[in-house]
């Protein structure tokens, strides 16, 4: 018995609520990345980790916004919790990987085409695995041709995003890589719910089910907190660069020849802003 699927139980809302997301969630992560190749080698490792945490979540956090809106008319639909969990994990590992790829191996070449494939491949491998937890009287059976897609949608946008955010550094960069990364989660999303057909067996029920929401706001607590973290650092980013500054001092002024040690540091002390003596400069006392 096939039953009948409805993916917008709440009209356009779950949709545009769930692309916003993906888009707020990918502008953190991606913004955590592009931080990542600006600090020294000791702390890239924390902005990637907090970059792969924040798409991750905002990925994840994407998916069930939009399956809010979606019922099964003949049977109810539930979640199992520690499936759903581990699709929250699976996504941040995944992508972290593809982040940690690019974000030490650079954004270009083969480094770009494994991270954006290994990215694109979490966020697909994501939402399966979400899907998977979903308890009801049947079962799912998906289109190949149609997952095929999804997962190309995934890659192919997944890459683009992680190129946008290695290349660019200024606003519209940034904004054009995030939207990159909502339509990579969003499209992802809806071309495999496109390749979804439902089997019922013989213990269906016959009425219609309401959205599981009231499952879905609970489990969502976490990740949402988490992205609300990732805001607040990406945002107090300038003051906290201001305080402990990332880059390594400069390596100090070696007096040029002829010029005493301590004329350099007599100058440089009643002049503070004066640029220091190169090496080798030419100088009265060696022209």
């Amino acid at each position: 018995m096939h039953g009948t699927v409805d993916g917008f139980g709440y009209g356009a809302v779950t949709p545009l609520v769930a692309f916003l997301m993906a888009c707020l969630g990918g502008a953190l992560g991606l913004r955590c990345i592009t931080r990542s190749l600006l600090v020294t080698h000791a702390r890239r490792p924390a902005w990637l980790a907090l970059g792969a945490a924040a798409l991750g979540c905002g990925t994840w956090t994407m998916h069930f916004i939009a399956m809010m809106g979606f019922s099964i008319q003949q049977a109810p639909v539930h979640y199992d919790e520690p499936v759903t969990y581990a699709s929250l994990g699976l996504a941040v590992v995944m992508v972290g990987v593809g982040v940690f790829i690019v974000g030490y191996r650079g954004a270009t070449g083969a480094p770009l085409f494994t991270g954006g494939t290994v990215t694109g491949l979490g966020v697909a491998s994501m939402h399966y695995l979400g899907m998977a937890g979903m308890r009801f009287h049947g079962s799912f059976a998906y289109s190949t041709p149609k997952v095929v897609a999804s997962v190309a949608i995934a890659v192919a946008a997944a890459t683009a995003a992680l190129w946008a955010a290695g290349r660019g550094r200024g606003l519209l960069p940034s904004v054009g890589a995030s939207v990159l990364m909502g339509v990579a989660v969003s499209g992802m999303h809806y071309m495999a719910m496109a390749a979804l057909s439902v089997h019922l067996d013989g213990t269906a029920e016959t009425t219609a089910d309401a959205p599981d929401a009231s499952t879905l706001v609970p489990m969502l607590l976490g990740p949402l907190v988490l992205l609300v973290l990732a805001g607040v650092v990406v945002l107090l980013e300038p003051m906290l660069v201001l305080r402990h500054p990332d880059r390594a001092p400069a390596p100090p002024a070696l007096p040029a020849p002829g010029v005493p040690a301590a004329a350099l540091a007599a100058h440089q002390h009643r002049h503070p802003d004066s640029r220091p003596v190169r090496q080798g400069a030419r100088t009265p006392q060696n022209r």
